[in-house]
């Protein structure tokens, strides 16, 4: 038994001029960003290379070879971004309820404008202001910590005396990732579905209660994505981390001490304007380390929200 097609059915749709454009920009632009990808990892292995095979007594700081030179560099740069989230992650999430659930229309219109404007000021800024004013601040209370709780390893120590410790670096860092967090989360929280918050409201939930059983499942995938941005910058920042910290080849969990585990990011900028030899190639080196880092991040953040989409509600 045949059947018979319609001519209209063996004929290939017209594709049209624009659509072709389109359709081979975005796999340009999209090939573009694994090329420049590429390029970037494949140049900082090539230069890596020198200092990954350099015997001891060549590396900086005397170090025998490169892993125990970037070890503390690694460790510094992982516990300061962990500090920043901890203190960021919940302020960010409740500055986000507040404007999309709680706060007037007009209030909520200019706390997103002060926080989108708090995002466009530099790096340099954040610096001055935690050298110059957080630093002393905080000093004073890093004192009453030492010497009141200071039986918990965390604020043990010899306390500094400048304010310039990892717990300053910490908060610093937790300020400069609070404005994009705060944004994301925001703009998630205002796509939960209406009716799924007008369902809860009437069935006799309480507005925290609404925004718990249906704001934050809903919006759980884009929290998510807030913090691995907050991480990626945390981890990447270069100039305030270098201006604040007292940094020390060294591996501490002590917060208010002189004497600090530095960053990645922060022992380039320090180091690279005068180093020579295969101590640019160790610098180099340690930057390919941060580019993995970053790259793990992102990638078990992806499988994370992956995982945590269908749960959500987001994908429909």
């Amino acid at each position: 038994m045949t059947s018979a097609h319609p001519a209209t059915a063996m004929r290939k749709a017209k594709v049209r001029l624009g659509d072709r454009i389109f359709s081979t920009g975005t796999v340009v632009a999209g090939s573009i960003i694994l090329a420049v990808l590429a390029a970037v990892a494949l140049f900082l292995l090539m230069e890596s290379l020198p200092a990954l095979v350099a015997k001891s007594g060549t590396l900086p700081h005397g170090a025998p070879n490169f892993l125990s030179y970037v070890g503390p560099l690694v460790f510094g740069t992982v516990w300061t971004a962990a500090i920043a989230l901890v203190i960021a992650v919940p302020i960010s999430i409740g500055v986000a309820l507040f404007i999309s659930h709680f706060a007037p229309r007009r209030l909520a219109d200019f706390l997103g404008y002060v926080i989108d404007l708090l995002a466009a000021v530099p790096s340099v800024v954040f610096g001055l202001w935690g050298i110059l004013v957080l630093a002393p601040a905080v000093q004073p209370g890093y004192v009453w910590l030492n010497a009141n709780l200071g039986w918990i390893p965390l604020f043990g120590g010899q306390v500094s005396g400048t304010g310039r410790t990892t717990l300053t670096v910490g908060i610093v860092l937790a300020v400069m990732i609070l404005p994009i967090m705060t944004a994301v989360c925001r703009e998630v929280f205002l796509q939960t579905p209406r009716l799924h918050e007008e369902a809860a409201l009437a069935l006799g939930a309480t507005r925290w209660e609404m925004i718990q059983m249906a704001v934050l499942p809903f919006a759980r995938s884009g929290m998510i994505s807030a913090t691995m941005l907050g991480l990626g910058r945390a981890l990447g920042e270069t100039l305030a981390v270098a201006m604040v910290l007292s940094p020390a080849s060294i591996v501490s969990i002590f917060l208010v001490t002189s004497r600090n585990p530095n960053t990645i990011a922060g022992n380039i900028a320090l180091q690279f304007p005068e180093a020579t030899g295969v101590s640019v190639n160790t610098l180099i080196a340690s930057g390919l380390v941060l580019f993995v880092i970053t790259l793990i991040v992102n990638i078990v953040a992806r499988y994370v929200i992956n995982r945590r989409k269908e749960f959500s509600g987001a994908n429909g």
